[in-house]
């Protein structure tokens, strides 16, 4: 029997589009009735939560399974230890991962999953809080939890209003919610982001300038007196296209760039750092993101900066290459 491509169905834009906008205005019209109604035991959930000495175990089957899956990085990525468990695996082993001082976070639309069977009770065996994510407080699951969050009554916005839809569309949004109300609780801030995202785009754009700087010992450095001829020598070797010039103390006292050397040609040669440099020169401290050093860096128009410290002595140099190798843009 030979296999033939099914037939080919009427294209109509206009009817997809109808539908996605349907699909969309129920999904946010059940998120904002969760966000006017919030359900009654958030509160509740959050502060048991907080107050977990270990991990919280989230879990669930199936789309609900997916959702469990995504709540349990949000949580461990802003603050709140957390880990997927795959409810059929914690039956066949995996309940040696939940320990007494865990905290479960159960997800199940109907309440009714009987995957979940095994995990609820070895939670209540062993008195582990138990927080219901379910669209039916009036289910099993719910009766065995400490807390409740249940969804609002709204309708799956599928064709025969039986795949998940918006059920899970509520609890990824209600999951959210609990993250970055923990995330309020915990005062967890920038820099503890940044720990736990040190890669990728997002990591870059908490990179601080004393992460990407040169260090002293590459600086191209020369004191106020030092002869023009050496001053390029140092400048070329070094090749960042800048050079600090310093007093006798070590403070910075200005920079010569490549802009500076072309304004002052005439009787370059026989000149001194000191009478070539640009004054009070712009720099920053190592402290500062990398992207507010490379925002200054493209308002003046300039390719590198000085870092120092706040005594005035140098500590670094900041390129702007150093910042797109290091994917801060």
């Amino acid at each position: 029997m030979l296999n033939r491509p099914p037939p080919e169905l009427p294209r109509d834009d206009a009817e997809a589009a109808r539908v996605a906008r349907k699909v969309l205005r129920m999904e946010a019209d059940a998120l904002g009735a969760m966000a006017d109604t919030l359900p009654e035991g958030f509160a509740e959930a959050a502060a048991l939560i907080a107050d977990t000495r270990g991990r919280v175990v989230v879990s669930g089957i199936g789309k609900s399974g997916h959702i469990a899956r995504k709540i349990a990085a949000t949580l461990a990525s802003t603050g709140t230890p957390a880990f997927f468990l795959h409810p059929a695996e914690a039956s066949h082993g995996d309940l040696g991962m939940v320990t007494a001082d865990d905290t479960c976070l159960l997800l199940s639309n109907s309440g009714e999953t009987h995957e979940l069977r095994d995990l609820v009770m070895y939670a209540r065996r062993f008195a582990i809080p138990i927080v219901a994510l379910t669209g039916n407080a009036a289910s099993t699951l719910a009766g065995q939890a400490d807390v409740v969050l249940a969804l609002p009554a709204a309708p799956e916005a599928c064709a025969i209003g039986r795949a998940p839809t918006t059920s899970t569309t509520c609890a990824l949004a209600l999951g959210d919610a609990l993250a970055v109300a923990l995330m309020h609780r915990r005062g967890f801030g920038e820099e503890t982001f940044h720990a736990f995202h040190p890669g990728g785009r997002l990591g870059a754009q908490f990179l601080r300038v004393g992460d990407i700087m040169h260090g002293p010992d590459k600086l191209p450095v020369v004191a106020e007196g030092t002869p023009m001829g050496d001053t390029l020598v140092e400048m070329s070797a070094r090749g960042f296209g800048i050079v600090a010039v310093t007093r006798a103390d070590g403070a910075l006292c200005g920079v010569i760039t490549d802009g500076d050397l072309r304004r002052n040609l005439d009787g370059l040669m026989e000149r001194r750092a000191g009478d070539v440099a640009t004054r009070s020169p712009l720099t920053v401290p190592a402290d500062m993101l990398a992207t507010e050093a490379l925002g200054l860096m493209n308002r003046r128009k300039v390719g590198a900066l000085f870092v120092t410290a706040e005594d005035g002595t140098l500590a670094g140099l900041i390129h702007i290459h150093d910042c797109l190798r290091a994917g801060v843009a």
